[in-house]
Parts: C-alpha cells; sequence; structure tokens
C-alpha cells in the first residue's frame, strides 16, 4: 500500500512540473476540429449560374458605378447576378444594420440557386453578423463565397463549417478600365469556374527557401489576430498560412504576430506566405526593423519556407487564391510559386 501511494506521489509530481514546463511556451492551436479533416469544395460555376452581391460590413457610399459594372462582369461571363435588397442601405459606418446585412447574407446562403456569393466591399462589420448567421441550408447547397480585408471574419467561420471560399476582389475593386486589373478578373474567373490555377511570383532575400504541399488558410492579418480565443480562429495545424495588411504601425505587426505565435499558429504550421503589408504608419519612435524582419523574428524558431510578395491583398495586384485548398508551394530567393490542386 505505501509502495503504491508512493508511486501515485511520483506520478503526480511528474505530471505537475511537466505543466509547469509548458507555462510560458506558445499554446497548441484549439480552434474547431473541423479544420482538421479535408474541406468541402462548392461546386464550381457554369453558364447560366447565378451569384448574389451582399454588402456584409461596410457602407457603399457612391459605390453604385463599381455594382453595376459587377453586374455586367458576371453577364459577360454567362452569370447572372442577384443584387441583395440591402445593399445601398446605409447604416452609419456600415451597409444597413446588423440585421439588414445579416439578412441579405442569410437569404443567399439560403438560395439553392445561387452558386456564389460575392461581397461588395469590405471595411468593417461582418464579425458583428457572424453569429446570427445558420448554414443548415447552405450545407444543402454549399456555394463559394468570395471576398477579402474584413470578409476574412466570413472565411474562417465558412472554414469551421468545413468549406472552401476564396480570397480574391470584390465589387469594388473593379475600376473603371477593367485592364488595369485584368490579371486579378481573370484570376477571379478562373477560381470560380474551376480553371486551372497557378501563380508565378518575384522572391526576396527574406525567403525561406523550400516546398510543401497542403492546404492554405489566412487573410487579413488584424482580423485573424481579432478572432483569437473565439470559435471563429481557424486551425493551423498542418496548414500553409497566408496573410496581409494595410495601414498599421509596424509595432501593432508585431504585436499581432506574437499574438498568434502565443496562440500556436505557427507551432504545427506548414508554410508561410505573406502577401502586401502595405501603408504602414510613422510612428514617432522608430521600430528598428523592416516588415520583413518583423515576421521572420515572429517565426524564426520554425522550419517551415516563408515566402514574401504573394500578390494578394490590398493594392492593385490582387490574385484570387482558394482557401482550404490544397497547393503545392515552392519557395527559393529568387521566385517563388503556387500551384492549385483542384
Amino acid at each position: 500500500m505505501f509502495f503504491n501511494k508512493s508511486l501515485y506521489l511520483l506520478f503526480f509530481i511528474i505530471f505537475i512540473a511537466s505543466c509547469n514546463h509548458l507555462k510560458g511556451q506558445d499554446q497548441p492551436n484549439t480552434a474547431s476540429p473541423k479544420m482538421k479533416q479535408p474541406l468541402i469544395q462548392p461546386h464550381f460555376l457554369k453558364v447560366g449560374d447565378s451569384v448574389a452581391i451582399v454588402a456584409p460590413s461596410g457602407i457603399l457610399k457612391a459605390k453604385t458605378r463599381e455594382i453595376k459594372q459587377a453586374i455586367a462582369l458576371l453577364k459577360s461571363w454567362g452569370l447572372h447576378a442577384k443584387v441583395g435588397d440591402n445593399v445601398f442601405n446605409q447604416g452609419g459606418h456600415f451597409a444597413g444594420t446588423d440585421t439588414e446585412r445579416a439578412d441579405d447574407l442569410q437569404k443567399a446562403l439560403d438560395n439553392p440557386n445561387i452558386k456564389a456569393i460575392w461581397c461588395a466591399r469590405g471595411g468593417y462589420g461582418t464579425v458583428r453578423i457572424l453569429d446570427a448567421l445558420d448554414y443548415t441550408k447552405f450545407r444543402e447547397h454549399p456555394k463559394w463565397v468570395i471576398g477579402y480585408s474584413d470578409i476574412t471574419a466570413l472565411h474562417n467561420q465558412l472554414h469551421n463549417e468545413g468549406y472552401q471560399t476564396i480570397h480574391a476582389i470584390m465589387c469594388t475593386s473593379l475600376t473603371e478600365d477593367l485592364e488595369e486589373i485584368a490579371e486579378n478578373v481573370e484570376s477571379l474567373k478562373k477560381a470560380i469556374m474551376g480553371s486551372s490555377l497557378s501563380y508565378s511570383f518575384t522572391g526576396s532575400t527574406y525567403n525561406k527557401p523550400g516546398i510543401v504541399t497542403a492546404p492554405i488558410v489566412g487573410g487579413n492579418l488584424t482580423i485573424l489576430h481579432s478572432m483569437l480565443g473565439s470559435k471563429t480562429s481557424i486551425d493551423t495545424s498542418g496548414k500553409i498560412l497566408f496573410f496581409e495588411e494595410i495601414g498599421e504601425y509596424a509595432y501593432h505587426i508585431d504585436r499581432m504576430l506574437q499574438s498568434l505565435k502565443r496562440a500556436g499558429y505557427f507551432r504545427n504550421l506548414k508554410g508561410l506566405m505573406v502577401g502586401d503589408i502595405s501603408k504602414i504608419r510613422k510612428n514617432t519612435t522608430e521600430f528598428g526593423r523592416t516588415i520583413e524582419e518583423i515576421i521572420l523574428d515572429a517565426v524564426a524558431e520554425y522550419d517551415f519556407p516563408v515566402t514574401f510578395n504573394v500578390p494578394a491583398g490590398h493594392e492593385k495586384d490582387n490574385r484570387a487564391l482558394i482557401l482550404g485548398e490544397i497547393i503545392e508551394l515552392t519557395v527559393t530567393k529568387d521566385k517563388s510559386s503556387i500551384n492549385f490542386k483542384h
């Protein structure tokens, strides 16, 4: 009996010591276990299909031209556009009230005749309606959801529901002369129509070379950071993480990356893709490191390829990325390439 008690005591001491050892280390990502499974890919669109245009976040003030242009673009691809009833509503910062924005999105999610949902713009506001959405009918008829920036919140939620989405230009991304963004437009068409999708882009002396094949996840860095600790935070284990950002201070980017690190986002990551990090704000005190150095410092202890200059983000060159899809990422100092496997 004494032996058994002593043995139990020894095991207990070892257990406590192990727990103390783990304190302060970056912890495993405990996001939804659904992300562990391959994500469901909605059917690619074909001529005659319908696309809903909705505005789940920022106000569309003086954006009538862009919406008309989006409708015309879809028509040129043989697709029909259905604009949400509340798209042009105004509710302060937002495109209508939370209820109005959620209602438009819910109707599009529920409608079996809608094959894709194209978000009109980003800004801020999607997070305010996430908990009002019901995916019961969506699961019966999955469809592509398209957008970037603030729409990252919706991408995250859908990924945790088990579905692929598309990080790509929105209606307000359309310029009067589409030739200016021809590659972006073509990449979106390829992504929703199921054509082969691949990119090759300029390398960087900061790149960490390597080749990896894994699903891609991510979006806007601020939104990824704001989802931490919630049920909408994503599981990055075994994935390639992509992020982009605009209009932040260097120290804030460092803060967000350190938060992702402490949350375990990098622990079992397979690769990192960095898109545009643009319009960095000037602080009164220089941070003392480039954005590339800040990023590499955050992932210094991990051995996975890192590529900069991914053509995606808030700048004009914003190519479509199928989030949740398996890609082959090849990184060298001179150039990098992405090949989607669908």
